[in-house]
């Protein structure tokens, strides 16, 4: 609050100073200076006051050009008043002051090139196929939501509060949304002072229950006056630029804290690149500024979805200037907005990195096809733009949405939080498809080349299976290798695994030989009939992996 008194007295001082003429006509006319005095404290007094209501109101930064124009309204006004060469001054500043004005409001039309700079992300084809014994996290937001609706009778004085923002981190190695208990309003505030905690439930698990977590927390965003988080962190951080809303990281002993990113402007007030975060206490509101290099290590999402939802538009649409982007629109590209949090999908790597993914498109309306996609680190902000392969045409992330919808359009099922995963060396989208009421019912992967080679199944391993089949039926590539090698073999089946995905049965079964197979009922129908002491021959595709896919399956006395 000390921070902010300063600033706004600051503010008076120079308001008092171009308001007030302060060289008057009559030197020598006492009665004449002591109207000078008061209307100079006057002047401080009335700005004093509407600069500190301003500042702590809005919770906007203390930084000179926010207040252009109030500056040009002053030195206006200052110049009427004054006379003489105080007028000139004066008026020379009112001049000033209006180049201040243009030059802030007409930066996006010339900062386009350092704002493209300062997004501009180094180039690869493809990412790395996907670990098939790793499970994505893929359980869509509005489904967890609502779960937690339904379990919010765990939350003591239920009345008082309801469901925050929610959010995906790791805690303690697993995959986690996180959603804060919040205020319900001003005098459910004033009752309470503090929350009780916040709800938690696993992002890669749809049948794992909500948990709620107590924990005490006084700064949070739902509250009012000081207690009021974004207040809190702008009294004790006045001159910090922000952009983005404040999350909630909780750490691996469970204790929540709140952060928000803070930067740089690319050039006047416009444009925004991020340099850290604030870090609060949700308890006892300790705040530290951290740069993004020292960020600790149970933080995730240090720079905020919204950052890189703007950086991402900054590389699509400035790659060769403002100009361009408005009419030639030459290698324009779009950032899709399917994205769960600010138009972009928080996902993690097999290290446990959290990345933000988008897709992009063609700025051409009635294109489907996906000009590339980006990754952005959440904890470093350095973004990788992948090409895809440039021999095939991607399916963008709402070409994919299509597809659902078509597929289940008499149940009005619709998919949610699409991503694109390299799925057996296919670039492959994975997608939660929920009901008309938020419930989840299954998982779907198409691929991104050939939109007709799809599978879907209640989780998402069991999609996987389904895929791989199907993969193989459609001839596309299945772990990383367009060139994987056919392969004939015979034995006598050792032992035999079946189990219903979806609308067909998955066969795996071992050989005496020692290598596991995985064979669909839709690909070879008589593959139910398998079982121990068969004698079999059948062809697959050399993939290295655990189990091998089968192209064709005969089993001697049955066929």
């Amino acid at each position: 609050m000390t921070k902010l008194l300063i600033a706004s007295a600051v503010i008076a001082i120079i308001a008092s100073v171009l308001l007030t003429p302060l060289i008057t006509k009559k030197r020598e006319d006492g009665q004449s200076k002591k109207v000078v005095g008061y209307f100079f404290i006057a002047v401080f007094v009335i700005g004093f006051i509407a600069s500190g209501i301003a500042l702590y109101v809005t919770k906007i930064d203390v930084n000179w050009l926010v207040f252009w124009p109030v500056i040009i309204l002053l030195t206006l006004c200052g110049a009427f008043l004054a006379s003489g060469i105080e007028r000139k001054i004066k008026g020379l500043l009112f001049l000033a002051s209006l180049v201040v004005g243009v030059y802030v409001l007409s930066a996006p039309l010339w900062n386009a090139n350092e704002k493209f700079k300062s997004a501009e992300m180094k180039e690869e084809v493809e990412i790395k196929p996907f670990d098939e014994t790793q499970t994505p996290a893929s359980v869509p937001p509005k489904f967890v939501r609502n779960k937690m609706k339904k379990a919010f009778g765990q939350v003591p004085n239920t009345s008082y509060y309801e469901l925050g923002r929610l959010q995906i981190q790791k805690v303690n190695g697993e995959y986690v949304y996180i959603a804060p208990v919040e205020f319900s309003g001003f005098f459910k505030w004033m009752n309470g002072k503090t929350t009780p905690g916040y709800f938690t439930m696993s992002a890669t698990d749809s049948a794992d229950n909500p948990k709620f977590v107590a924990q005490e927390m006084k700064y949070v965003p739902s509250a009012f006056l000081n207690a009021n988080l974004e207040r809190h962190m702008r009294l004790q951080h006045p001159f910090l630029i922000f952009y983005g809303d404040v999350q909630l990281e909780i750490d691996d002993d469970g204790k929540p804290y709140y952060i928000r990113s803070y930067g740089e402007f690319i050039s006047a007030r416009n444009g925004f690149d991020v340099k850290g975060i604030v870090l609060v206490d949700a308890l006892t509101g300790k705040s530290e500024v951290v740069k993004l290099a020292d960020v600790p290590a149970f933080i995730d999402g240090a720079v905020s979805p919204e950052t890189v939802s703007l950086q991402n538009s900054y590389y699509g649409k400035y790659v060769h200037g403002y100009w361009n982007s408005m009419f030639g629109k030459k290698d324009v590209k779009l950032p899709s907005d399917e994205g769960t949090e600010a138009n972009v999908s928080p996902i993690f790597d097999e290290a446990g990195d959290m990345y933000y993914f988008t897709d992009f498109t063609s700025p051409k309306e009635g294109v489907d096809s996906m000009l590339g996609y980006s990754l952005t680190n959440a904890r470093t902000g350095e973004a990788t733009y992948y090409t895809g392969n440039k021999d095939e045409s991607y399916m963008d992330s709402q070409g994919n949405l299509q597809i659902i919808e078509k597929k289940f359009i008499e149940k009005k099922w619709a998919g949610e939080m699409p991503v694109l995963y390299n799925f057996y060396g296919e670039a492959s989208w994975l997608t939660a498809v929920l009901d008309s009421n938020g419930f989840l019912q299954n998982y779907f992967i198409v691929s991104a080349a050939n939109p007709e080679i799809s599978a879907y199944a209640t989780t998402p391993k069991e999609a996987l299976k389904l895929y791989k089949t199907a993969l193989t039926r459609g001839g596309s590539t299945v772990d990383g290798s367009s060139h994987a090698e056919q392969k004939n073999a015979s034995g006598t089946v050792v032992r035999v695994y079946k189990e219903r995905l979806g609308d067909f049965t998955v066969v795996s079964f071992l050989l005496n030989n020692g290598e596991n197979y995985l064979v669909s009922a839709e690909t070879e129908p008589l593959a139910i009939y398998l079982q121990e002491g068969d004698e079999v021959i059948l062809t697959y595709n050399e993939t290295g992996e655990q189990f091998l896919p089968v192209r064709s399956l005969i089993i001697k006395g049955l066929q």
